[in-house]
């Protein structure tokens, strides 16, 4: 590999290879706006908008994609249920300052301090609790219900017959899958799932004969709400050390090392700009995406300007109306289907993050700030502030690093 091959080069000839990076990244992209009622059309305009903004923030360095963040499925879904889309908005945007202000921490402190105050023993915990809170949301939908199993929107017995199919499709391919398959499944199990669903006669295509070619995305824009600040800002610390693992990942693929050029405080501005941004048109917050990162090293296409034509290709799909409509006609046992392991992997690599940490758990401190960030977490533990409860992801999240500080460290 030459130098030049990692360095930034707009070249039309490498528009299908960044077509391929959208193809691979855009299962898991409109998943999120899916589960959560927000806009996929506006999801695939951010996903572009905020690729583009990382990328001049890192000085086109760096091939990597930004699109929907899985971490922020819960808060969202409590947010829209609780405030609405707009004030949801808002305190997705407070969490992109958050990295931001990280940004400019570790830019004064050193990466250092960002291990002293969230290491594996806070951060591992806290990414299990994201994925226990939506388990309830996963099998509701894979039996054909609502996410909060308030109403029957499938018979059960047809419900699970789609969910599994898609479930087993999408272990298959991860397990089994070659090639460009492997970084798929996702979209294999959706694919799967559809089809299904189709012979079941639950699919109707009225919408998206009625849907025009173009149409401009439904932007919903930030509402002021502190509650909502409150609530999910403190759930941009699992994401943010995620951020570190992705950066990493890729350094190793491409054989650079991105912490220190263009720096792990540019790329983690650039990441919470895209979030900032993503959020101020109503898209759900950005995340560097790690199945980008796999499909780089599989083709071994290192120049960065890649990237560009795959947010070029979302930002123009945006702008299709029809893809909208279809994605929504999806049945919720699909995606039910997909949310069972999609949550469990999320469990896991939480737990994955304490295991590769080395760290003794029945060493008391150690116990104390697992336990009680998982129970308090997944418990439903709210302390009131004012008005405000916080609770869930948000309150687990800001114990664990208040025990982390406070507690005394064993002389072992």
């Amino acid at each position: 590999m030459s130098i030049s091959d990692t360095e930034y080069q707009f070249r039309a000839k490498d528009f299908f290879i960044g077509a391929q990076m959208l193809f691979v990244a855009f299962g898991a992209l409109v998943l999120v706006p899916l589960l959560t009622g927000l806009n996929p059309n506006v999801a695939l305009l951010t996903a572009g908008l905020g690729t583009l903004l990382f990328q001049v923030v890192t000085r086109g360095r760096v091939p990597i994609f930004l699109a929907s963040s899985f971490a922020f499925i819960a808060p969202i879904i409590y947010g829209v249920q609780t405030w609405g889309v707009p004030s949801t908005m808002c305190g997705l945007f407070a969490a992109g300052l958050f990295y931001v202000a990280l940004s400019f921490f570790i830019r004064w402190k050193g990466v250092g301090i960002v291990r002293k105050i969230l290491p594996p023993i806070v951060t591992g915990p806290v990414i299990m609790v994201i994925g226990l809170i939506l388990a309830p949301n996963a099998v509701n939908m894979a039996m054909g219900k609502t996410g909060d199993g308030s109403a029957v929107l499938v018979a059960e017995h047809s419900a699970l017959i789609i969910s599994m199919i898609s479930l087993a499709v999408t272990v298959i391919v991860s397990l089994m899958g070659k090639g460009w398959l492997k970084l798929i499944p996702i979209l294999c199990g959706i694919v799967a799932g559809y089809i299904v669903s189709l012979f079941m006669g639950l699919v109707s295509f009225t919408k998206i004969a009625e849907a025009a070619w173009f149409s401009v995305p439904n932007f919903t824009f930030p509402q002021w709400n502190l509650d909502a600040v409150l609530f999910i800002v403190p759930v941009a610390i699992a994401p943010a050390i995620e951020h570190f693992g992705d950066i990493l990942a890729i350094s190793s693929v491409t054989g650079k090392d991105y912490l220190k050029d263009p720096g792990i405080q540019n790329t983690m501005l650039g990441d919470g700009l895209a979030t900032s941004l993503a959020a101020l048109l109503g898209g759900p917050p950005n995340t560097t995406y790690s199945e980008v990162t796999g499909a780089v090293a599989l083709v071994k296409a290192f120049n960065p300007a890649i990237m560009t034509w795959a947010a070029i290709v979302a930002i123009l799909l945006a702008f299709v109306g029809k893809v909208g409509v279809f994605l929504q006609t999806i049945p919720v046992p699909v995606m039910g289907g997909i949310m069972v392991l999609l949550f469990g992997a999320i469990m896991v690599v939480g737990m994955n993050t304490l295991v590769s940490a080395g760290e003794n758990l029945m060493e008391p401190r150690n116990l104390a700030v697992v336990a009680l960030i998982i129970i308090f977490g997944v418990g439903g533990m709210a302390v009131p502030i004012g008005s405000f409860h916080l609770g869930g992801i948000g309150l687990a999240g800001m114990l664990g690093v208040i025990l982390n500080l406070v507690l005394p460290k064993s002389e072992e």
